[in-house]
C-alpha cells in the first residue's frame, strides 16, 4: 500500500474521531470533524449503519492513522504481539506506543506525529548517544532519547519546545525539555494509552 498524501483532515472525519494529525489545529476551531461532522465523499451523509466487519475494519483504520503507520507493517506489529504472552490488542498497542517516532512525539517535539516522524528521518535524533533515524525502532526501558546536540540550539527545535510545554507526557517516560532527553524508565501500559480505540475488534479482523 503506498503512502497517503491526501489531506490529514478527510482521515480524522473519515474515523469521525480526532487523530490529532495536524497539531495545534486539531485543538481550535478550525478542526475539520468541527467544521464538517460528516463522512468524506458524496455518499458521506447517507451511508447506513456498519455491520460487524465495517466495525472492525473502522478500528483498525483508526489505529493505523493514528500512529500513522502503513497496512503491511501495521499487519507484522500484530503478528508479533499475538505471538507474546498477554493480550494480542495490548501488545499491539503498547509495542506501536514504542517506536521512536511516537517517544519523539510523546516527549514534546513536533506537533504531530507525522512532523515528527519527518524529523527522525531527518537525523535530529540519537538513542543512547548513536544516530537513530529510523522511525519504526522500537525503545526499551533504560533508553535515552535526545535531540541531537546540534539541533538543540536552532530556533525550530526551542519553539516546538515552548509550545508543547503543557503536553502531558506519560508515565513511561522522564522527560527532560530543556535538554531535549527522554527515557524510557518502564514498558508503556494499555492503561496508560490515551487514545479511545477498542483493540479487541482489530484481534477479531486479523484473526480470522
Amino acid at each position: 500500500m503506498a503512502k497517503y498524501t491526501g489531506p490529514a483532515c478527510r482521515q480524522c472525519r473519515r474515523e469521525g474521531t480526532k487523530l490529532f494529525l495536524k497539531g495545534d489545529r486539531c485543538y481550535s476551531d478550525k478542526c475539520a470533524l468541527t467544521r464538517r461532522t460528516g463522512v468524506p465523499g458524496q455518499h458521506g451523509q447517507g451511508r447506513k449503519m456498519m455491520k460487524e466487519y465495517g466495525l472492525q475494519l473502522r478500528e483498525k483504520q483508526k489505529a493505523k492513522r493514528y500512529y500513522g503507520i502503513l497496512e503491511k507493517q501495521f499487519r507484522n506489529y500484530f503478528e508479533k504481539a499475538a505471538s507474546q504472552e498477554g493480550m494480542a490488542g495490548d501488545n499491539l498497542l503498547i509495542m506501536v506506543e514504542r517506536r521512536l517516532d511516537n517517544v519523539a512525539y510523546r516527549m514534546g517535539i513536533g506537533e504531530s506525529r507525522r512532523e515528527a516522524r519527518q524529523l527522525v528521518r531527518h537525523n535530529h535524533f540519537t538513542i543512547n548517544g548513536k544516530k537513530a533515524n529510523i522511525p519504526s525502532i522500537l525503545v526499551k526501558p533504560g533508553d535515552v532519547v535526545a535531540v541531537k546536540e546540534a539541533s538543540r540550539g536552532t530556533e525550530k527545535f526551542k519553539t516546538m519546545i515552548e509550545n508543547t510545554a503543557s503536553r502531558a507526557v506519560p508515565a513511561w517516560l522522564e522527560a527532560d525539555k530543556e535538554n531535549f532527553t527522554a527515557k524510557v524508565i518502564s514498558m508503556p501500559t494499555r492503561e496508560g494509552i490515551d487514545f479511545e480505540i477498542e483493540e479487541h475488534l482489530i484481534v477479531e479482523l486479523y484473526s480470522k
